[in-house]
């Protein structure tokens, strides 16, 4: 801070020549746009329908907002719905996303302080004595308060760029939260539903070894009786051990699924064991689901927004790194008060001022201002390969999904046939067996026939309404809803 000699008169020009300049620069700044790449959202391309058929209750109608947003609702499990409810007020991942969009909040504030003045207050006192030998020895106060401001001018919209880029910095993080929550949700019930799937193959595995303990029993004491040979009842206890062989990876199955549940969450592994105990069925799927057409699916999905914006981040940063190869003005000046009383410290004599414009400029650094141009504008073709990748992917994961969800429906119906057929065999095999009709092998083989097709039908349910969560999330559902932080 400048420091003038006591006494000296405040010139009558000095604020208004400060707010000359001041006003000048304002305009200055006002008139002149920020260098670097304007950026436009790239145009849409997708296609005007879906590839896939629409089959088993999949219609191209209108996507109901409120149904997406909570497209839970839909399967009618109130247990689902206070699982998925728990995850949105308690997961981990979400907490974390949620505090870097703060963190992008925080930085975008900072990016807009750049545009406005610095002020620093500043205060001092010091008391010094001169040596004797040297000058008369005399005790000296000197005491000075005051204010020091600087700005930096944006003629050339640097900081306006930094700005923009940290503006949609935000916007990204805040898809990247919905993203992690549409991800979250769909994960929940993945979950839920392999407790259920597994549940029911449980229990179908459990009640073949009933069967196949009754014929195992059924055949000992056919062999204590000289009607059935050690063939026949070494034959019915490997497939009976065969069958009590996989209900401990089923168990371990379940554990995992319920654990992984439990940690979705946010609670300790085996902290719903208890709640999901009871066997439940797995939830019916609605009578009809609405997929809309492209378009839709590209403007709701959080991924594609996140990329749009990450790509808009970059193109303002190009303008940014284009900012550095031109001057840069600075204006900063003091006001403030000296004196070497402390009584006289507020009077009119005790003020100082200064006022100092600067300019600095580059004039050679090697290349290495337009090489980070380089570098940037690099760095954004990158985001938008990766917007547009992302728009490929969605759009692949949905006619996946579409497929997925409408065949699986068929496989189920042939299953269940088979099921059906497999009891049947199996009662028929049992019976011709007693009557000597038929050897033992036919009933092992219908006996393992009904385990697998069982098996498999429990599975396909669970797989029916997996592929329903998976479309339902490969359409961007579930971030608006309104238990989202």
């Amino acid at each position: 801070m400048a420091r003038l000699s006591r006494g000296k008169k405040k010139s009558p020009l000095a604020g208004s020549g400060i707010t000359a300049l001041m006003a000048f620069s304002f305009l200055t700044l006002a008139g002149c746009a920020a260098v670097g790449p304007d950026y436009a959202p790239p145009e849409g391309n997708s296609p005007a329908a879906w590839h896939a058929e629409l089959a088993q209750g999949l219609t191209a109608g209108t996507i109901d907002p409120r149904e997406l947003a909570q497209w839970w609702s839909t399967l009618n499990d109130p247990l689902l719905t206070s699982l998925i409810q728990q995850a949105v007020s308690n997961n981990l991942d979400l907490k974390q996303a949620t505090a870097r969009v703060r963190e992008a909040r925080a930085r975008r504030g900072i990016s807009e302080a750049g545009l406005f003045p610095s002020l620093d207050a500043s205060g001092s006192a010091s008391r010094s004595k001169s040596s004797e030998n040297t000058g008369s020895g005399a005790t000296r106060s000197f005491y000075s308060v005051g204010f020091d401001a600087g700005w930096e001018v944006d003629i050339f919209g640097g900081v306006r760029r930094s700005v923009e880029a940290a503006e949609a910095d935000f916007a990204a993080g805040q898809e990247n939260l919905r993203d992690v929550l549409v991800s979250l949700t769909a994960e929940v019930a993945l979950n839920y539903l392999d407790v259920r799937t597994t549940q029911k193959r449980l229990a179908a595995a459990e009640k073949n070894l009933a069967i196949q303990q009754e014929a195992y029993d059924f055949i000992g004491w056919r062999h204590q009786a000289g009607l059935s040979n050690v063939l026949e009842l070494q034959q019915a206890r490997y497939n009976l051990e065969n069958t009590r062989a996989q209900i401990p990876n089923l168990r371990i199955t379940l554990d995992a699924a319920k654990n992984r549940l439990a940690v979705l969450v946010g609670g300790f592994p085996g902290s719903v064991h208890d709640t999901l105990e009871a066997m439940q069925p797995i939830p019916a799927l609605p009578p009809a689901v609405a997929v809309g057409v492209p378009a839709e699916t590209l403007r709701q999905r959080p991924d594609i927004r996140r990329a749009e914006r990450s790509l808009a981040a970059q193109t303002a940063r190009i303008g940014a790194a284009t900012a550095d190869l031109y001057p840069r003005f600075r204006l900063s000046g003091s006001i403030g008060l000296e004196s070497l009383k402390t009584a006289d410290l507020f009077t009119s004599g005790s003020d100082t001022w200064s006022i100092l414009p600067g300019v600095s400029w580059n004039i050679f650094d090697a290349g290495a201002i337009r090489r980070n141009i380089e570098v940037q504008s690099a760095v954004q073709e990158q985001f938008l390969y990766a917007y547009e990748a992302a728009i490929l992917g969605a759009l692949e994961e949905v006619e996946n999904a579409i497929t997925a969800y409408a065949q699986e429906q068929l496989r189920r119906e042939r299953l269940a046939a088979a099921v059906d057929a497999a009891d049947q065999a199996e009662k028929l095999a049992g019976h011709q067996y007693l009557a000597g009709l038929t050897d033992f092998n036919t009933v092992l083989d219908a006996q393992r026939s009904l385990l697998s097709f069982e098996d498999q039908l429990a599975r396909s349910d669970g797989a029916v309404t997996a592929n329903l969560v998976r479309l339902y999330k490969a359409l961007g559902g579930g971030w608006s809803s309104p238990a989202a932080p």
